[in-house]
């Protein structure tokens, strides 16, 4: 499980409420950073944000579809295009910041369900 998200304390909140859900989580501060880490390591689950520098969300996103790793988008900048460009990538779920806990925890329990059937059908 990887939370990607440029904001410090989002990022400690995040890997908080996931841990005492009781995933094993990394989190990265960019864009960047993450994929930098995708050839050691690939995550049951990204929990993305959107809107970073440099290597922004949607870019993840966009290699996240070629290892058929599952994405929960969450933002602070939804619009319509934001929203329609996200969802042409087809994640798990796209919530807005802030996210509450519980509809988080059940969109990453999605995902990681359509991983697992994914590899079971392998």
């Amino acid at each position: 499980m990887a939370i990607v998200d440029d904001e410090e304390p989002i990022r400690k909140a995040l890997t908080r409420l996931l841990r005492s859900g009781g995933l094993d989580v990394e989190s990265f501060p960019s864009g960047s950073e993450f994929l930098e880490s995708l050839p050691a390591h690939r995550p049951d689950c990204v929990v993305l944000d959107l809107h970073m520098p440099v290597v922004n969300g949607f870019d993840v996103q966009a290699r996240l579809v070629e290892f058929g790793v599952p994405v929960v988008i969450i933002t602070g900048h939804d619009s319509d295009e934001t929203r329609a460009r996200a969802l042409a990538g087809r994640p798990a779920a796209y919530l807005r910041k802030p996210v509450n806990d519980q509809v988080l925890l059940d969109a990453i329990e999605l995902a990681l369900g359509l991983n697992r059937e994914r590899e079971n059908k392998q």
